[in-house]
């Protein structure tokens, strides 16, 4: 539900009374994944999505009968041969989605506008909720942090508190929402207690290296993908807030300079379009050695050649090159800075998502693959 944060926020500051569907597990095909939620306050208002439409209306009045009752609920949706026209997926998926109702003295509700909150104000925060398991732990709620402090509870089972606050602690340092299977004596063993987790944590890094006219657009691609954007070059007349109004930082630095001193994480886009060597060199070594999601780096593949020729004689190791992707971008026929953005942004999701970068035309592979994030014990 994270993904409407905001308006969830506003909804509980103005007392309203609502009822959240969040999808909560995804099987093959569908058009959101997990974490994906959809609203409807007591005056009928709707906010959010959770199917790109297929089922939003079945989805309505579930939420609908939980304001009317308090009852958590929890409904599976999906494509039947043996009932062609039930409420489903057209794209042939399933997806399991629980309605929670936040009355106006719901127990959640508290932990749920501190929740919001902590995402709003971009801290790292899980959020874990029962979906299957005995009647009175259905609904419960755990708002969880990275030092292990939480929030709310499981139907006075602090066993099981203890034991979902550090499977939720788990997920959240990944930056991974999905459901984990616990017994209701808070060991683990199929079939006991299914909680689901919602991480969120502040958005990924992309740095731009090299303010060029290529960077200008890169940028904008990053900021439309949900990257927070840093440009950095070490030349303070093309490193300008004029050039890169959309980066949300500009720093005028040597590249390995920055890099050394900045923070990265495993979720963090490394993108090097100087293509030049004093540069590039000690820029890429650096990078190439670093837990990073992506490196990539522009430049023609004579250049390209040159430079794994010179990352060699630095001291790169063969394991460390296969982590270079360069020439940066898939391969679209992209000739402006516009074109070549999409290229390299396109690049950055199918090494995220685990896509190929072929057509999907003819195609065997799914369109949806299994979400990385989805984890079931």
């Amino acid at each position: 539900m994270f993904d409407i944060a905001d308006e969830l926020r506003r909804w509980l500051a103005e007392g309203r009374e609502f009822a959240v569907a969040t999808v909560v597990s995804v099987s093959g095909s569908a058009p959101r994944g997990p974490g994906a939620a959809l609203a409807v306050d007591d005056e009928g208002t709707v906010i959010g999505s959770v199917s790109g439409g297929c089922v939003e209306g079945a989805v309505y009045e579930l939420c609908a009968e939980a304001l009317a009752d308090g009852g958590t609920r929890v409904q599976r949706f999906g494509y039947s041969d043996e009932d062609a026209f039930a409420v489903g997926l057209t794209c042939g998926g399933i997806i399991d989605i629980m309605v929670t109702p936040v009355g106006a003295h719901a127990p959640a509700r508290e932990v749920l506008s501190s929740a919001l909150s902590a995402v709003a104000d971009g801290g790292p925060t899980a959020l874990a909720r029962v979906v299957r398991g005995p009647a009175e732990l259905l609904g419960g709620v755990l708002l969880v942090r990275p030092d292990g402090s939480y929030e709310g509870g499981l139907a006075g089972h602090p066993e099981l508190d203890r034991t979902a606050v550090a499977e939720a602690r788990a997920l959240l340092d990944g930056g991974r929402t999905g459901t984990v299977g616990l017994s209701a004596d808070g060991s683990h063993c199929p079939g006991g207690v299914t909680l689901f987790v919602e991480s969120a944590q502040p958005p990924p890094r992309m740095i731009v290296f090299g303010a060029v006219d290529f960077a200008a657009a890169l940028v904008r691609a990053g900021k439309f993908l949900g990257y927070r954007v840093t440009l950095c070059d070490a030349r303070p007349v093309f490193a300008t807030r004029a050039r890169f109004p959309e980066a949300d930082e500009i720093v005028v630095d040597w590249p390995h300079r920055y890099l050394r001193t900045t923070v990265t994480d495993g979720r963090t886009v490394l993108c090097v379009l100087t293509h030049d060597a004093r540069f590039d060199v000690p820029l890429l070594v650096l990078a190439l050695a670093l837990p990073v999601a992506f490196v990539g780096a522009m430049g023609s593949r004579r250049t390209h050649v040159d430079r794994e020729r010179r990352l060699r004689e630095a001291g790169v190791s063969e394991r460390e090159l296969a982590r270079l992707r360069s020439p940066i971008g898939l391969d679209l026929g992209a000739r402006t800075p516009e074109e070549t953005a999409v290229s390299i942004a396109a690049e950055i999701v199918a090494a995220r998502r685990g896509g190929t970068g072929a057509p999907l035309t003819g195609a065997r592979t799914p369109i949806h693959r299994e979400e990385r994030a989805a984890v079931v014990v």
